[in-house]
């Protein structure tokens, strides 16, 4: 460990002298980083604020230092030059994959130009971590972490690349303590290494008595514990000789390499070791064998298993019980004070209104600039710091200038930044704000990123007369979540047990904070319009794990009754989604992708429902979902002109699979779904969602009531998306002119542009999926002005990444027919895979009125194998996951999660459209779940439904068949065709 201050590390620090001052401390800090990702990247980054300002908020809460500032580059060429020619950034922040070269390459590369220049690969899937942290052609030194959606994860790299270049003269020539840490999985370290710098900083708060001066406040701060993370033995052992006197413990792993192989009781020896020369420092080993906790003891160390669900809570649990600026101040040159202001909005006011002679005299002496540097201002600053008085004709010109130029900062800062929630100033115009710390959480993250793309970009210009707008919001943070289990003491009762209705009514019974109610009543007095309360967890719409509708969203109407009833339904909603956090998609989930529940943590939004009111009734005209990716393209279509899914109503009727319109925004006219008249009878939407307003109607989902066509015409919004089938004529006719039956087909948007559609969602589908580098999902709802006469109304609800496959390219060649059980040219994902069992629901017995007990029945077969760690391929008919029995199996997620290969066949009287821009096609797609849709009366596919049936079962029920076979049966996909076969055992 190189010291690069000169500082002699072998020599500690004289026992009795004391730290003179908190500049004699950190003396080497993080001041320019250079982030190598995509926008996006970069955006979820940094959560909801502008980098700098978010990293400000992370450092001068406890530091009072300058904060890094950040610059992002999206290519290594352009890392590569910036460094070459600005030796100023002393921390490189890159993604593991970009355009034009490699992590491994670009670390080199930064290496060979800069050998003592920070490098840390941030990769944002568990798997791709493991992979990168084994890579060889990485340089020693160049740590790899893993995002997992905690927003301490940046601030804690930032500070272990400090303390790995103060340690030595902190703790050598200051006697500040040293924490060593020992673990080579990037996954874990990644994962409680923010919750160890979390702790060491709320230490040293804790440290400072009240009343002393700021001064020791500031000194006892900057004199929290270092910590170093090490990998292997040696690198510890070497650590802990230099620092022997000043190491304040150990947190180890039991496994991990020494003497160049991976030892089995490294971590044993290590602290074996220590006792003998330091026997009173803190110990603490940690493994994923129970059995291990005997060796631990033995060795005088605590110990903690690496799998138990509440990991994090007792390394904070041992860490505790082992381990103990203002106003702008307007003066005339003289020195009389004459205004001040305390944020942004009053400065402004207050320019306006102060003796000139007060503006020059601060402008001249850029105190301007340097205070808004330290309300974290930085962009702002860096604008008004180069004006000069003698820049403007004249100090009226100059305070014009001023307040011009905040005024617009403010506005451009409204449109990608979410404000703290303030009870006495909440007024509901922001678009986002943050009630309590902590994550926003991935769903909110998203539409702070949407709100930041729009004011970007001149779409709102395109369409004069269309809001684009991502309705206003209230978000929860995490914090909030984490105070409730705690206060109520539900951490353990929720991690523990697995019976549902046990957990909501310990939910539905505990309470909100009080500080929490309080203001949740501000925001009820505020807003008079219906809520959607929805779920924004760490992990949801992350890229590689959607998390899409694993957890809930109820709809409160907020009408009509008191304030306190309101208040009680708003609360019991919000206790549903903390919740669902633990219920059984959300476990189910979680262990499929390899993620501790005790990870996970819930921000809720209490988001402006889009929509208008209609009598009794409050639903949007449109609700839709859009996928920059087709994965079923077909003619004149293209996979990359994308997919629209869309219906009247509440978008539950999409997302749950029930009859919709899809469409190709580029191709609006050309619907295939309605080729026929038959197929249009057939396919198109029959019902709605709505939100009840005086409750008269029984909710069916999340609080919403499902509703006839019948209703939607009484209520006037049908006709904008309606056409007409004369049974007389066998015709179906735009509009709802003529006599006949009414039928939802979008004619008069999509033939006859009521409304630019298919333009609008077009066009955020392109912006977005090139600031997030790579395909995109967007849900969206449409209110159109009265009389379907504009302002109209496009309301973006949600953006995640669209999960794709990460596998190699797959190779399929000519194919026997008689040795393939399926084939389709029309199959979702990429690899090959080999099992021994099928499940298989039986087209011959199969009865559309008993789809909800063969949903059943798949989830038991699905629940047995999973358990034993037995992958298979599911056979089935008619569309999986569809809300509506009547139109296929409606099973959720996680009765099917142990499922490698899906088949989706086709009933012998309805043709299957294939699931697209659903929350559960997205969790299949995740999952690398290989998806194939089957019509074969329509010739599109095989599926051998007689040598199935021929197959012995190892198990059966009335509907589904449990087959085993002992050769494998092989599953290849083509990616890039979409073609995949299921070839039968050969023996």
């Amino acid at each position: 460990m190189r010291d690069p201050r000169g500082s002699d590390p072998q020599t500690p620090a004289p026992r009795g002298v004391g730290l003179l001052s908190f500049l004699d401390l950190c003396r080497f800090r993080v001041s320019d980083i250079l982030l190598v990702s995509s926008l996006y990247e970069s955006f979820i980054l940094a959560e909801e604020r502008h980098l700098g300002e978010w990293m400000a908020s992370e450092f001068l809460d406890l530091n009072l230092r300058p904060p890094p500032s950040m610059t992002r580059v999206s290519t290594g060429r352009e890392a590569l030059a910036l460094i070459g020619a600005e030796p100023r950034f002393n921390l490189v922040i890159t993604s593991p994959a970009l355009g034009d070269m490699g992590a491994a390459a670009l670390a080199a590369q930064l290496r060979d130009i800069r050998p003592d220049l920070a490098v840390v690969v941030l990769a944002y899937d568990a798997r791709e971590a493991a992979v990168l942290a084994d890579d060889r052609t990485i340089p020693a030194g160049v740590r790899v972490f893993l995002g997992q959606g905690d927003v301490r994860l940046l601030p804690a790299i930032v500070r272990l690349v400090e303390d790995r270049e103060n340690v030595s003269h902190d703790t050598g020539q200051m006697g500040v303590q040293l924490v060593i840490v020992i673990e080579d999985n990037v996954r874990f370290y990644s994962s409680f290494l923010p919750v160890i710098y979390t702790e060491l900083m709320t230490h040293a708060a804790h440290l400072v008595p009240e009343g002393m001066n700021l001064a020791h406040k500031l000194m006892r701060l900057q004199a929290r514990p270092k910590l170093v993370l090490c990998s292997t033995f040696e690198e510890a052992w070497e650590c802990f000789e230099r620092f022997e006197e000043n190491t304040l413990g150990v947190i180890s792993d039991l496994e991990f390499p020494k003497d160049g192989v991976l030892c089995a009781e490294a971590g044993a020896e290590f602290a074996r070791r220590v006792g003998q020369r330091q026997s009173d420092i803190p110990l603490m080993l940690q493994s994923s064998r129970p059995e291990n906790r005997a060796l631990a003891e033995a060795v005088g160390a605590s110990f903690l298993l690496k799998d138990s669900p509440t990991l994090l809570h007792d390394l904070r649990r041992f860490m505790v019980d082992h381990f103990g600026f203002g106003d702008f101040v307007f003066r005339l040159p003289g020195g009389e004070e004459v205004a001040r202001a305390s944020e942004l909005r009053a400065l402004e006011e207050q320019l306006a209104i102060v003796p000139a002679e007060s503006i020059a005299y601060h402008a001249a002496r850029n105190h301007f600039s340097r205070w808004l540097k330290a309300r974290t201002e930085y962009e702002l600053a860096h604008q008004l710091r180069p004006r000069r008085v003698s820049d403007f004709p004249s100090v009226e010109a100059l305070r014009a200038d001023l307040i011009r130029s905040i005024h617009e900062y403010r506005r451009q800062r409204s449109d990608r930044m979410v404000a703290d929630f303030d009870r006495a100033a909440f007024d509901g115009t922001a678009t986002l704000s943050r009630l309590g710390g902590g994550s926003l959480g991935g769903k909110a993250r998203g539409l702070a990123f949407v709100n930041y793309l729009l004011g970007q970009h001149p779409l709102r210009e395109r369409f004069p007369d269309v809001r684009i707008t991502v309705p206003p919001a209230v978000v929860l943070g995490t914090d909030v979540f984490d105070r409730f289990l705690e206060h109520n003491h539900l951490a353990d009762l929720a991690l523990q047990v697995e019976d549902e209705a046990e957990i909501r009514r310990h939910f539905q019974a505990a309470l909100l904070p009080g500080k929490v109610t309080a203001d949740l009543a501000r925001v009820l007095d505020v807003l008079d319009y219906p809520l959607a309360v929805r779920s924004s967890s760490l992990l949801e719409d992350s890229q590689y794990q959607p998390f899409a509708g694993i957890y809930e969203t109820h709809m409160v109407a907020n009408h009509g009754a008191s304030p306190g009833v309101r208040l009680e339904k708003l609360s019991a909603a919000i206790k549903r989604v903390y919740a669902s956090t633990f219920a059984r998609p959300a476990r189910a989930y979680l262990r499929s992708v390899s993620y501790r529940l005790e990870e996970e943590r819930m921000a809720v939004m209490l988001q402006k429902v889009a929509g208008a009111r209609h009598g009794t009734r409050f639903y949007p005209h449109i609700s839709g979902v859009a996928r920059s990716h087709n994965v079923y393209p077909l003619a004149p279509a293209r996979a990359e002109d994308g997919i629209v899914a869309v219906a009247l109503g509440f978008g539950e009727t999409v997302c749950g699979g029930r009859p919709c319109l899809r469409f190709c925004p580029r191709y609006p006219r050309h619907v295939v779904q309605f080729s026929s008249t038959r197929e249009l009878l057939e396919n198109s939407q029959r019902d709605f969602y709505a939100l009840s307003l005086d409750g008269s109607a029984e909710a069916s989902i999340g609080g919403l009531t499902l509703l006839d066509l019948a209703a939607a015409q009484a209520d006037g919004t049908l006709a904008p998306v309606a056409s007409t089938y004369s049974q007389e004529n066998d015709a179906v006719y735009d509009g709802l002119s003529r006599p006949g039956a009414p039928l939802v087909t979008f004619a008069p948007m999509l033939k006859r542009e009521l409304f630019p559609l298919a333009e609008i969602v077009n066009c955020l589908l392109e912006i977005s999926q090139d600031a997030v580098g790579g395909p995109v999902e967007i849900e969206f709802a449409v209110t159109l002005g009265p009389d379907y006469r504009p302002p109209h109304e496009f309301s973006v609800l949600q953006l995640r990444p669209v999960a794709t496959s990460r596998e190699g390219i797959v190779e399929i060649g000519d194919v026997d027919p008689a040795s393939a059980l399926c084939m389709s040219d029309r199959v979702a994902g990429t690899g090959r895979v080999e099992v021994r069992d099928l499940v298989v629901v039986d087209a011959h017995r199969f009865e559309r009125g008993r789809s909800r007990d063969v949903a059943g029945d798949v989830a038991r077969f699905n629940a047995r194998l999973n358990a034993a760690g037995v992958p298979f391929v599911l056979i089935g008919v008619g569309r999986w996951g569809s809300s509506d029995p009547f139109l296929g199996i409606p099973v959720t997620w996680d009765d099917i999660n142990g499922a490698r290969a899906i088949v989706e066949a086709g009933f012998r009287d309805l043709r299957v459209t294939p699931s697209q821009g659903t929350h559960f096609f997205q969790n299949l797609a995740a999952g690398g779940v290989a998806y194939f849709t089957v019509n074969a009366e329509a010739g599109e596919g095989v599926l051998d439904w007689e040598w199935l049936n021929a197959q012995p079962a190892v198990e059966e029920t009335p509907f589904v068949r449990h087959l085993r076979f002992e050769a494998p049966v092989v599953v290849a996909v083509d990616g890039r065709s979409q073609r995949g076969v299921i070839l039968k055992p050969t023996r």
